[in-house]
């Protein structure tokens, strides 16, 4: 896949320096389906191949949101989300190259950041947010969870407590609240959002490519077991999406209705 047949989002290699990846599906909160999941892990594999590129942004169009997740109304209306170049969801690889390309990610949260976008923001090396950002989890609303990365991991990055209290009450936080859990780096202006995030990766960029390599894997090193942890959630995953307990939660945000899940019990 070329970045040039991309539908879902746009990547642009900028000053021979970074890459932009933008998610651009603003009619659905830039949420993601399938075909966004594809698209995402090409550009991040052509960021990780173009020996200019010395670090990757990841961002999204528009002011309302960065990123909200799996397109829930088109798994309410379909039950998955679309057609993908391999017939497989590939969200799990998604998560993987991103901790994976030896190169620092930079998420510029722009909005909202929820859901599985929280979890693509999370998994990023750094991440900047501008002062109207929100952060939070929905799985447990919507039939969907994340018991990888999106939950461990997280946990290693903001503590038991606090990975505890956004999973199983769902509240938003504020980009204020989200720095100082240590959820995110910075906050700004949003005018200055993708220019600071742009003058991190050109500081990237004038360091030793070796040594950042060498260190993002060993980062990554002490929680690289939570793969497994991942490889058996998205399995258990891919089967409770599709079962009553899990297209009610969907069907619910679908008819913008709360969801009933006591006859679960």
């Amino acid at each position: 896949m070329k970045p040039e047949e991309f539908t879902d989002i746009r990547y642009e290699v900028e000053e021979d320096d970074h890459a932009v990846i933008t998610i651009d599906r603003q009619e659905r909160m830039n949420s993601f389906r399938g075909r966004t999941v594809d698209e995402l892990i090409s550009a991040f594999k052509h960021a990780w191949a173009d020996h200019r590129v010395g670090a990757v942004i990841l961002t999204a169009a528009g002011e309302r949101a960065f990123c909200t997740g799996g397109d829930v109304k088109e798994r309410a209306e379909t039950g998955g989300y679309g057609e993908t170049e391999w017939g497989t969801f590939e969200i799990e690889r998604l998560h993987r190259i991103i901790r994976d390309i030896p190169k620092p990610v930079i998420a510029a949260v722009n909005g909202i950041a929820i859901g599985g976008g929280h979890v693509l923001h999370v998994l990023c090396d750094l991440t900047v947010a501008c002062e109207e950002a929100t952060f939070a989890q929905a799985g447990p609303r919507v039939g969907s969870f994340d018991a990888g990365f999106g939950s461990a991991y997280l946990a290693r990055v903001v503590g038991e407590k606090r990975a505890r209290q956004i999973w199983f009450l769902l509240d938003r936080y504020d980009a204020a609240t989200a720095e100082r859990w240590g959820l995110v780096n910075a906050v700004v202006p949003r005018e200055q959002l993708l220019d600071t995030a742009r003058e991190w990766a050109r500081k990237i960029g004038t360091y030793s490519p070796t040594a950042l390599r060498f260190l993002k894997h060993s980062f990554n090193a002490d929680s690289d077991h939570l793969s497994g942890i991942s490889h058996l959630a998205f399995d258990g995953l891919t089967q409770f999406a599709v079962s009553e307990e899990g297209m009610e939660g969907a069907r619910a945000f679908a008819e913008k209705r709360p969801p009933d899940f006591r006859r679960f019990r």
